[in-house]
């Protein structure tokens, strides 16, 4: 303003574009499409079956680097099904069927079992229908589905109206912590008896309170041969993928007798295994977190590929032994945490985010609370979680599966890339406008955009075209992509080279046009339009540039995101409103062109 006021130039139009020109360089559209395309990535999440409550959260999901997942109901189908029964005398009894219902054999050495024809299996099945509070009602679990597993099998054998034969007098309820439930039951015909001990739990848990075996209807002491050898069984069918329950009964708590272990399927969801390897690809640390047995755990963790060649698991006790320094310098080598509690995740995410990792915790439990709320992407289940969990968490997946996430991950990364293609965009219109009245005017030409012609570019700028990019469709590769750097600036160094071209090529251009309109020394409303237009024109092809930062227009396609071509369509009619409608030509100070104006101007 200052130049073309010493050039001679009249100071209330210098001062006009000069304030024109300060309106065009501010992007007061950023916050309104940063705003929008969260919103819109939300509501896109939502139709994936995950609901964030929390906007900023979209962003954040692009800069995750490490997920800890629970493994029932998230990795797994939470559908459990007993297949395999070892008795504490040594049989070993296959299941059949699945589902629960009844359908299905229980068989020994290839012989069907019902009722109490072997007393050795009927113990171990009347213990899990006692010591349970699931119910099965027309194949309608009501439950855990663990005691739904155990109820089914009782089924299975005819057994499923001891539950209701035996009189409950106390319990001990199963937690997260202890492992372990018991009541203390007696027969509705015997109540004036003490009642008798049934319990069920992780069998190193189990066979603590146990100072005899079951074998063939005798009691037998439980010697170390003994505890070797359920030792070994439990091991051999948690290494097939298992979740081992054992089961013991007995007048005494510290004196119960051990009947046997039953082995339980959780089959893995269908699509984590392919989920996982792509997440693992793209640089996001997969770490599982379970209360089954190290050799469940491991198994499960193998069959979905996070658990390789190489990788270490972690107990548990182990973790709460470790101070946090030194689980911190731990934790990047462990991909499965087994035997653990909702308060060891607590610890795990603060040793993640003391080594920078950008943490997403899954929980469903009352005490998962704490842990999701420190994780900086709490995800809380909706088909299983709590809802003192759903209100801590920033994210709910609707269905608990895990594949969800990595849905969300996916639109997070496409979120943030929106963002960037408009700010691209933003930037460089704003300076290629900036340069091209301040070269104008060091160059002592007249100006070639009027106050007003500076202000319908600004709103083109900050209008539709804009808006649009921010609904771009989320490129199929962004998934494949490593997590960014929660530290990185939006403008990096490609970024800006980026919009430096782009303004470059606008103002060269533009001034081109507008130099080879000047020729006679004369300037006139049909220069002024015809630079305004061509200046327009070129800013239309730079939106459709910033569509993407790594693909071409031919391979996005041209029409894929239609809001764009409206957006667009609607700029170039509104163009031509201004130079043809003629009210709207007096107040832009422009003329019509003719068809030759336009061929001048497509040659340029």
């Amino acid at each position: 303003m200052l130049v073309g006021w010493l050039q001679g130039k009249g100071l209330l139009d210098m001062f006009t574009i000069g304030v024109s020109l300060a309106v065009a360089a501010i992007p007061e559209g950023l916050p309104i499409v940063v705003t929008v395309t969260l919103a819109l990535g939300v509501m896109r999440m939502v139709k994936k079956r995950a609901i964030v409550k929390k906007l900023p959260i979209v962003e954040t999901l692009g800069c995750c680097n490490v997920i800890c997942s629970d493994k029932t109901g998230t990795l797994t189908k939470n559908e459990m099904t007993v297949t395999h029964l070892f008795t504490a005398d040594g049989l070993h009894v296959e299941v059949t069927g699945v589902g629960y219902n009844g359908t299905g054999e229980v068989l020994l050495h290839g012989e069907e079992i019902h009722g109490f024809s072997n007393t050795s299996v009927s113990k171990i099945v009347e213990a899990g229908c006692i010591c349970n509070d699931a119910v099965i009602r027309n194949n309608t679990l009501m439950g855990r589905p663990t005691e739904g597993a155990l109820i089914a099998l009782a089924m299975k054998m005819g057994l499923e109206g001891q539950q209701q034969e035996y009189v409950r007098l106390e319990e001990n309820p199963f937690s997260s912590e202890q492992k372990w439930m018991a009541v203390r039951c007696v027969h509705h015909t015997q109540q004036d008896q003490p009642g008798v001990y049934y319990m069920k739990g992780a069998y190193e848990q189990v066979i603590r309170f146990c100072s005899y075996y079951h074998s063939k209807g005798a009691t037998l002491p439980l010697n170390h041969q003994q505890r070797e050898l359920y030792q070994q069984q439990k091991s051999y069918m948690g290494s097939s993928g298992l979740r081992v329950l054992a089961f013991a009964s007995g007048s005494e708590m510290g004196n119960l007798s051990f009947l046997g272990l039953v082995g339980i399927i959780d089959p893995p969801r269908s699509g984590v295994k392919e989920a996982v390897g792509t997440l693992i690809s793209s640089g996001v640390a997969i770490k599982m977190i379970t209360g089954d047995s190290q050799e469940t755990a491991v198994s499960i963790a193998g069959r979905l590929g996070i658990y390789t060649k190489g990788s270490q698991s972690l107990s548990g006790e182990e973790v709460d032994q470790m101070d946090l320094q030194q689980l911190s310098q731990m934790v990047p080598r462990i991909v499965v945490f087994y035997r653990a509690s909702p308060r060891h995740k607590l610890k795990i995410v603060k040793s993640l985010q003391n080594i920078g990792a950008v943490v997403a915790m899954t929980g469903d439990g009352v005490n998962d609370a704490v842990a999701l709320k420190a994780a900086d992407i709490g995800v809380a289940m909706g088909q299983t979680g709590t809802d003192v969990c759903k209100e801590a968490a920033d994210m709910i997946l609707v269905d608990d599966d895990f594949q969800t996430i990595l849905s969300a991950i996916e639109e997070g990364k496409g979120i943030y890339n929106n963002i960037k293609n408009f700010v691209r965009f933003q930037l460089s219109t704003s300076i290629a406008a900036l340069t091209l009245i301040s070269l104008a005017t060091l160059m002592n030409f007249p100006n070639p955009l009027n106050a007003m012609q500076i202000l319908w570019i600004n709103i083109i700028m900050d209008g539709p075209p804009a808006q649009s990019l921010g609904v771009e469709p989320v490129d199929k590769d962004v998934i494949r992509k490593p997590p960014r750097n929660v530290r990185d600036s939006i403008l990096t160094r490609s970024l800006l080279i980026k919009v430096l071209v782009s303004a470059l090529v606008i103002v060269c251009g533009t001034l081109f046009v507008f130099w080879r309109e000047l020729q006679d020394n004369l300037i006139t409303p049909r220069d002024t339009t015809m630079t305004f237009t061509c200046f327009v024109f070129f800013d239309m092809f730079n939106a459709l540039s910033s569509r993407s930062q790594t693909r071409m227009v031919h391979e996005m396609g041209l029409c894929s995101n239609k809001m764009f071509c409206y957006a667009v369509l609607g700029s170039i009619m509104g163009q031509l409103a201004v130079i043809y409608f003629p009210p709207l030509q007096s107040v832009f100070q422009t003329e019509s062109l003719s068809i030759f104006g336009k061929k001048d101007m497509l040659a340029h």
